[in-house]
């Protein structure tokens, strides 16, 4: 059980018999008070986030791998190439070391799936209580190819959006979870690393207009954003939109919009219309974008994201006034 807060020696160990047996690298294992990495001179991407997702283990993952698949993901989405993690653990004294082991191997997992290293980190262990078992920061420093200029802000008319995947698989695994929801249908989270898939896409430059993970809020929110900072609007194909048919069946029973669902494993890529089919074809290749789909494309003819329904109608679809579910990463 946890109960290394004090600084002494039970904390070296939990630094050494842990962190360092999964983490540990040349960078990490100095234990210096700041790690000194080398970088090429070129343009970096820097970014960070906080993981308290509950229930802390899902189908498909576990808060750890979460917290670094998550980051990566943040970088990848500038197009850069990540490099190096900072990971920060605020645990809660009596969370069990079987239970810490097993999140800590699953972060060394994803973070070697996605070629990166853990070059520095904190832990505090807070009393019973002051915490919900775990909670993980984790911040990652990529480099950019500065030829490259990839953003929210470049969604222009006529290019095409696609989704990488289905729709709404980590918001419906985490909600069936919680209590009192308990589906029997076969859930699983899509948390991954999108780094590697988005390596490929780099290969058409700047007919990369958008990348957007659509994690909290989902496709909705992120389509809303990026109309917003485009200044564009978007009409969406209802047909088009690939979800697992749990999903979709669970979200006709609760009377949920799949759109708003989290994602933690895919990505919305608005490109030129002209490499919109090249672009397809290099997602079908790859684990992570077999299912991909274009679901419609950038218009001026509205400032608003539209859907285009089976029955040929159109609404507007809106960011949730309130947050949906809470704790879902």
């Amino acid at each position: 059980m946890i109960g290394h807060g004090g600084g002494g020696r039970l904390s070296q160990q939990l630094i050494s018999n842990l962190f360092l047996k999964y983490f540990g690298n040349p960078i990490l294992n100095a234990l210096e008070d700041a790690a000194t990495v080398m970088l090429p001179q070129r343009k970096i991407a820097f970014t960070t986030d906080s993981y308290v997702v509950t229930p802390r283990f899902f189908p498909g993952g576990n808060i750890g791998k979460l917290a670094v698949c998550g980051t990566v993901n943040d970088l990848a989405m500038r197009g850069a190439l990540p490099l190096y993690l900072s990971v920060g653990f605020i645990i809660e004294e009596g969370l069990s070391i079987v239970e810490l082991e097993d999140i800590v191997r699953a972060m060394a997992e994803a973070a070697s799936t996605a070629e990166v290293q853990i070059a520095t980190g904190d832990t505090k262990v807070v009393g019973r209580g002051a915490a919900d078992g775990i909670y993980i920061n984790t911040a990652g420093i990529g480099i950019v190819d500065e030829k490259l200029n990839i953003s929210a802000e470049n969604a222009q008319p006529g290019d095409k959006v696609i989704i990488s995947g289905t729709i709404g698989d980590h918001g419906m695994t985490i909600l069936s979870l919680r209590e009192g929801l308990s589906f029997k249908a076969d859930l699983r989270s899509d948390c991954a690393p999108l780094n590697g898939l988005v390596k490929e896409l780099l290969r058409f430059g700047n007919d990369i207009h958008v990348l957007r993970d659509p994690t909290r809020g989902g496709v909705a929110s992120s389509l809303n954003e990026i109309a917003g900072s485009s200044n564009a609007g978007m009409l969406i194909d209802e047909s088009s939109l690939p979800f697992k048919p749990q999903v979709k069946a669970s979200c006709e029973l609760l009377g949920l919009d799949p759109l708003h669902l989290a994602n933690e494993g895919k990505f919305i890529a608005i490109v030129a219309a002209s490499a919109a089919d090249n672009i397809l074809e290099v997602l079908h290749g790859h684990e992570y974008g077999k299912d991909a789909v274009i679901i419609g494309e950038v218009t001026d003819k509205t400032r608003r994201v539209a859907l285009r329904t089976y029955i040929g109608s159109t609404r507007i679809i809106d960011i949730a006034s309130g947050e949906l579910l809470p704790r879902i990463c």
